[in-house]
């Protein structure tokens, strides 16, 4: 008869600190603003324009540097002037896109 009090006291000490917590959490909840934030605005301007800048070009360069190596080295492949092309494509125009995707969905 004991064990069966002392297990409806604890379930009502239970049911009383689950209420007391969803209290809370409703009480002390605040407004979120999604996109409010502007923490790492200076840090994303300046990584994207040296992409889209200096650090774009060079990355490009490096790319096909990479290509007509590996074209003078005898493997002759449409990737290796493919791709150079597509990282001058993506570093030039793919930034852009990103954060504009990025944006629209925060």
């Amino acid at each position: 008869m004991q064990a069966t009090l002392k297990q409806g006291r604890r379930l009502e000490l239970a049911i009383i600190a689950i209420a007391a917590l969803v209290f809370a959490l409703l009480w002390f909840a605040g407004p979120a603003h999604a996109g409010a934030d502007t923490t790492f605005d200076t840090a994303l301007t300046m990584f994207t324009d040296f992409l889209q800048g200096s650090g774009g070009k060079i990355i490009t360069v490096l790319s096909l540097g990479g290509g007509l190596v590996a074209l003078a080295s005898g493997r002759f492949s449409l990737g290796q002037v493919a791709i150079p092309v597509g990282v001058g494509v993506g570093a030039g125009t793919g930034i852009p896109i990103v954060t504009s995707t990025v944006t629209a969905t925060i």
